[in-house]
């Protein structure tokens, strides 16, 4: 099931406004250009932002999620035409031959169920080609990036056309590691409907990471840092022999 900030019509739409910045999918459009990739599958593509600046490069995009609202919003985008959108996950695919596939931002990490994950892990293999990527990233456990998730730390206000007003905040739920579980608020000043969206994410440790990825038969080629995070995340890369 997708979280609710991804799944509910009405959240779905606000979901770019309130996170403009994707600054973040610059390592990711490097890591691209750096495999000269031509064909990439985007796994948990949510609102479609990385898959229409790949489109935009003229690189061929099959886009994946769960979240019919979402997978609309980005259908409706400019140049939503050249990607092709399937509503699903890693296990939903039709016979593909990617160069590279990515899980960007959270996606790894919502992943929390270790038999999906396993399955996803399986799907993207299939999907690629011999000597393909696979891209993605995760919190590294230690930073303990869920203690700065806090009411007081992520309370704004964002006007948004068409809108209106819009409140925001995120509160930790429950800690009980490896998952992590938290709660967006969100409150609609144009008719005061609130809400709210649970996710659970999986911290996984580096070196679980590198055994999944082995067991699944690929190469671990390197584990980097994230540039937007420096410290605080694992970029993993992983081919497909």
């Amino acid at each position: 099931m997708a979280d609710n900030c991804f799944a509910h019509p009405r959240l779905a739409a606000i979901y770019d406004p309130l996170g403009p910045d994707r600054s973040d999918l610059d390592a990711y459009l490097r890591i691209t250009e750096e495999f000269g990739a031509r064909r990439v599958l985007d796994i948990g593509c949510g609102t479609g932002v990385f898959a229409l600046l790949l489109a935009d490069r003229g690189i061929e995009v099959v886009a994946v999620d769960p979240a019919l609202a979402s997978i609309d919003v980005a259908r409706s985008k400019p140049g939503g035409e050249r990607v092709r959108w399937i509503c699903g996950d890693a296990t939903d695919l039709p016979p593909l031959q990617v160069d590279l596939a990515t899980m960007t931002a959270n996606v790894a990490q919502a992943i929390a169920d270790p038999y999906t994950w396993q399955k996803t892990l399986e799907g993207a293999y299939e999907a690629l080609r011999p000597g393909g990527q696979l891209v993605f990233e995760t919190r590294d456990p230690a930073q303990r990036a869920w203690e700065e998730w806090t009411r007081e730390s992520s309370y704004r206000v964002t006007e948004i056309l068409g809108v209106g007003s819009v409140e925001s905040w995120v509160q930790l739920v429950e800690v009980s590691s490896p998952l992590v579980t938290f709660r967006w608020t969100y409150g609609f000043a144009a008719d005061g409907q609130v809400l709210t969206s649970d996710s659970t994410l999986r911290f996984r440790e580096r070196e679980e990471v590198e055994q999944d990825l082995i067991a699944h038969g690929y190469v671990v080629e390197d584990v980097r840092d994230a540039p937007d995070r420096p410290g605080r995340e694992f970029v993993f890369l992983a081919r497909r022999p």
